[in-house]
């Protein structure tokens, strides 16, 4: 339960990272749009990584302590290579998913774990992911 843990915080993480970057060095002709939607995006998945951190601290675990420990926990790629939209929208498509999956895993974990506390989070973590997944790939229609 830890260890899946650890891994949803660094998730989140990193998809913050890609989506702050992407933030950062979206460029075309909807560039407004999508440098709007990228910050609307890093700003909600960061709000997320303080609580996860306290969540994984109230169980008597230590929080990922640097950026290597944090990068190890992870299981979404961590490259950020896309150099444009279509590619940056696949790139947070495919680690949204991934999240989705391991918020699912934590879950029943927690629950089975009678820490149903930590458990209502990563649910309103998933109901997050389900619409981030939802706005993603609406973007993709169009791209």
């Amino acid at each position: 339960m830890i260890e899946t843990a650890k891994k949803a915080l660094a998730n989140t993480f990193v998809m913050y990272f890609k989506a702050h970057s992407y933030h950062w060095n979206v460029e075309g002709l909807n560039f407004p749009q999508m440098h709007e939607f990228f910050e609307n995006l890093y700003k909600e998945l960061y709000g997320a990584v303080d609580s996860f951190a306290e969540e994984i601290r109230a169980l008597g675990e230590y929080a990922p302590r640097n950026l290597n420990e944090m990068f190890d926990a992870k299981n979404i790629d961590g490259d950020n290579v896309a150099t444009n939209v279509p590619a940056m929208i696949t790139d947070l498509v495919a680690a949204n998913n991934q999240s989705i999956v391991t918020l699912n895993k934590l879950f029943e974990e927690l629950e089975a774990a009678g820490e149903h506390g930590f458990a209502d989070f990563v649910a309103s973590r998933l109901d997050a992911h389900k619409k981030h997944g939802w706005m993603l790939n609406s973007i993709i229609v169009y791209h």
